[in-house]
């Protein structure tokens, strides 16, 4: 922790100085298209253009929207980058142009836009972080299901992933302004036709623009919102050193106890946080007193730091002389906004003499918000550890009263050289020595002897212990009372440097259990080291299962004698299974030797760790527990490692094997190329030659039927090895329909097919060649599975922030369950066996379309028996064009 909370942070002042020498970037950020963040940014620019700074604009996308279109006039606008491809234009934002022209401020909308191809950057975003080093400030424009954390959760209830996304680190320095608009309002907006055309906005408002995803979106924004301002505001603080709590988020800490009554705290703190969204923390100060807590107040302590860690919160402990230290230098440090700390009903002598935490820390942190919670009625805290604590050492008080003796020995033999003031102080030497080596109440009793000595010895008259000069007196009391003083601040000082080796040896420990455990790589090896180390450190034995063939089996164990009766393999086998422990001291199995706890992962329950210790009534001592959870935790990512680097080799295998796969295709693909090409050219004269052959045509359709099915298995294999080169450019959809159903013109001869793509789409990005083959065998697909004369629809359709191509034909339809179970590698429909289909051309059809970036669904018709299959493009890879007129 930093011991002067207002001192400036040197990480603040590296970060405020990185942040001076580049231009500054503020996101106006919206829960979704329409709610104004494009108008937002102009009449942002307008402000200051009205104060007399250089603004130009370098992208605005108006969407056809007069009243936003007006707003761009004022502006200097830069013409846009233009890319050619084909007979059409792509055009994207100038980074050069902006570059030379060097205004104050530039406006750029759509962050998360993805550029063209041949754009020095690939994203928006980059574009602007350039810019932004040259010196350039920037106002932009971004929806809060582009911010990449947030991918996942947005498509979770929208049901829409959305492709474009930009990283978090963009919000780290960023000046962020939420467009917030009520759902109610925004859809309003979209029924007005402000947002998007009637016929598209209807189809939105049955989609994305729910009400109920709206609103959710709407809490993303303003919650992603208050986390940055919460993280600069800790920035700020930190750089100017200031002291204060001030928060645009909260931030919770517990103050855990060995107060019974703890798991009530942790309850209350935890529906606090769940309430505002808050990050929490449990706490635990370790004082001197710590040292003698007993074993039931210990045991109470690791128990609810288990609950709170299994509830989410983070766990921190720290050293400080009194409890209350602790809590103001961690709070002052983390910057808490609110404290959660409980209240037991004590004598107002108690806390006469002791003082109130909860008092102290209301008084000592203001603007803290302080949740107090009754506690169960105690003794206090002197009277929990009276008694608990060390044997009183009759050594010690021996040595000091030795020590005493020989003082006062040297005092007599010094005393014709030194006045009777200055001898006094040299009993001050064995009450401090006492005080160091043995502790406080040694020191007490050694300090009375200390003074009796010196009254008897020195003070006239000597040889009894009366004093007849109200001046020694005086000193006399002085000397008691400094002897009291220094042999209790001693004291605490070698409390205080115990708690500080304890804790330090517990580091170094835990430092080289997991030094040791990285070193060993193998099952065997790290079990030993496991439980080797462990028993050393907490005087146990101990043993380590894992299961095989469903039965725990012992790996490693120490002493290596060990023997598991039935009762604990059955208690070993309980924790493998529950997760929880098991054994004895448990609720579980208490019958067993041995106590066994889980070794958990995000992998699952991979090992299970048991620990005996004969003689003693209980397995673990209160005081070890936490350095045992600790230890566990370890041992835990040990046997995950071994698990993932394990699951690395057999995957490094499988590759090769798939190498190896690929290999053997790709040769067959050489080898047989050629003949099957020479068969199909022989098969094409055979039907010219004998035009009514019904030989002659089977052979031709079944040498075609094998040449697409040896292609699907060169495919898919290229797919699975990631050797699948993807070549974006702008695609006509109309184009690409009519060359794969001209090319499939002899297998779709038996059914109608139905063109219905509006010429008037935009352009999609894709690879030509890889979306020819999908509809190919999305083609072929439809063909095999539809009766002979039925009826075969490719439909293309716009949507507010997609454009979807789909095939629809009318045989028996898709299987109820799973219909995407499909995509799968040699997945069959019924009817598979009579078409002779091989399993594979919806798989690559997958494969293609999420190497391009592209949705692929499998539905049922609704309006009539029959599938439908759709490609969607999003709206990252549709392109506004605008056409060359040739020179």
């Amino acid at each position: 922790m930093n011991p002067d909370p207002a001192r400036p942070s040197p990480e603040a002042l590296l970060k405020a100085a990185k942040r001076e020498a580049r231009g500054r970037l503020k996101i106006i950020l919206g829960a979704a298209p329409g709610v104004g963040k494009t108008f937002e940014m102009l009449r942002e620019g307008a402000d200051f253009l009205r104060q007399g700074k250089d603004v130009v604009i370098g992208v605005v996308e108006t969407h056809g929207r007069a009243d936003t279109d007006a707003l761009t006039t004022p502006f200097e606008q830069l013409p846009r980058k233009t890319i050619a491809h084909g007979a059409h234009t792509l055009t994207e934002f100038d980074i050069d142009a902006m570059l030379a022209r060097a205004p104050q401020v530039a406006l750029i909308d759509e962050l998360a836009h993805t550029n063209a191809p041949g754009s020095r950057h690939p994203k928006r975003w980059q574009d602007i972080e350039e810019l932004r080093d040259a010196g350039i400030d920037v106002l932009t424009t971004l929806n809060i299901q582009h911010v990449e954390s947030l991918n996942d959760v947005v498509a979770g209830f929208t049901k829409v992933r959305v492709r474009e996304t930009v990283p978090d680190a963009l919000f780290e320095d960023a000046e962020i302004e939420v467009v917030d608009l009520p759902p109610d309002e925004l859809i309003e907006r979209l029924k007005d036709g402000k947002v998007y055309i009637p016929a598209e906005a209807s189809r939105a408002l049955n989609h994305f623009f729910s009400k109920a995803n709206l609103s959710a979106l709407r809490e993303l924004a303003l919650r992603r919102a208050a986390q940055t301002v919460d993280r600069q505001m800790l920035d700020h603080v930190r750089l100017a050193g200031e002291p204060g709590n001030w928060a645009a988020g909260e931030r919770i800490v517990v103050a855990v106890g060995d107060q019974p009554g703890g798991e009530f705290l942790v309850r209350a703190a935890k529906r606090l946080a769940d309430s505002m969204h808050a990050p929490w923390t449990a706490l635990t100060v370790e004082t001197p007193r710590s040292a003698r807590l007993s074993g039931e107040a210990r045991a109470r302590i690791a128990s609810v730091l288990k609950l709170a860690a299994s509830l989410g919160a983070t766990l921190t402990t720290v050293s400080a002389a009194t409890v209350i230290q602790g809590l103001r230098g961690y709070i002052a440090e983390a910057r808490a906004t609110a404290v959660v700390t409980g209240k037991s009903r004590r004598s107002w002598w108690f806390e006469l003499r002791h003082g109130s935490i909860v008092d102290q820390l209301v008084r000592d942190n203001e603007g803290i918000a302080v949740h107090v919670m009754p506690m169960p009625e105690g003794r206090g805290e002197v009277e929990q550890t009276r008694g608990t604590g060390r044997a009183f050492g009759k050594r010690g008080v021996l040595l000091g009263l030795a020590m005493v003796a020989l003082t006062t020995a040297i005092g007599l033999l010094l005393l014709p050289v030194v006045s009777l003031n200055a001898v006094d102080l040299f009993y001050l030497i064995p009450v401090i020595a006492t005080a160091t080596m043995f502790g406080l109440r040694e020191s007490l009793i050694v300090s009375l002897a200390a003074a009796l000595a010196y009254n008897f010895f020195f003070l006239p008259p000597v040889h009894t212990f009366t004093i007849d000069n109200p001046q020694n007196v005086v000193t006399f009391v002085i000397l008691a009372g400094l002897g009291v003083v220094s042999s209790q601040l001693a004291g605490r000082l070698r409390s205080e440097a115990n708690v500080g080796a304890r804790t330090a040896t517990e580091n170094a420990a835990l430092a080289a259990f997991g030094q040791r455990l990285a070193a060993v790589s193998d099952e065997v090896g790290t079990a030993a080291v496991t439980c080797t180390e462990i028993a050393g450190l907490l005087d146990v034995n101990a043993v380590l299962l894992v299961r095989k063939q469903g039965r725990p089996v012992v790996i490693g164990a120490q002493p290596e004698s060990v023997v598991l009766g039935p009762i604990d393999l059955t208690a070993a086998d309980w924790a493998f299974e529950r997760n929880e422990p098991a054994g004895r001291d448990t609720a579980t199995l208490t019958a067993s030797d041995w106590q066994f706890h889980p070794l958990a992962t995000s992998l699952g329950v991979l090992a299970v760790l048991g620990i005996a210790a004969p003689g003693r009534s209980e397995p673990l001592p209160a005081d070890k527990r936490i350095l045992f959870a600790t230890l566990l935790g370890q041992a835990a990512l040990a046997r995950e490692r071994l698990k993932l680097e394990g699951e690395a080799r057999e995957v490094a295998v499988l590759k090769q094997r798939d190498d190896l796969r690929a290999t053997l295709i790709s040769s067959l693909g050489h080898d047989l190329k050629t003949p099957l090409t020479s068969v199909l050219a022989a098969a094409d004269v055979v039907v010219r030659e004998q035009p009514g052959s019904e030989a002659a045509a089977t052979l031709r359709a079944e040498a075609q039927r094998l040449a697409r099915l040896f292609d699907d298995l060169v495919e898919m294999t290229r797919i699975e090895a990631g050797a699948v080169a993807v070549r974006l450019e702008p695609v006509d959809l109309t184009d690409a329909v009519t060359a794969a159903v001209h090319d499939l013109k002899p297998a779709l001869a038996a059914h109608r097919i139905k063109l219905d793509v509006p010429p008037a789409l935009p352009l999609v990005i894709a690879d030509p060649r890889m979306l020819h083959h999908m509809l190919i065998n999305l083609l072929d697909n439809a063909a095999k599975f539809s009766p002979v004369g039925s009826e075969i629809i490719l439909a293309a359709q716009r949507a507010p922030g997609s454009l979807s191509l789909s095939v629809l034909d009318e045989g028996a339809g898709l299987p109820i369950g799973r219909p995407d179970d499909l995509f799968e590698r040699f997945a069959r429909g019924a009817g598979s066996d009579s078409t002779g289909g091989a399993g594979l051309g919806l798989a690559i059809v997958k494969g293609f379309a999420d190497a391009l970036g592209l949705t692929v669904r499998a539905l049922n018709r609704d309006d009539r028996p029959g599938s439908r299959f759709d490609i969607d493009w999003p709206e990252s890879l549709i392109r506004r064009v605008t056409d060359v007129e040739p020179a």
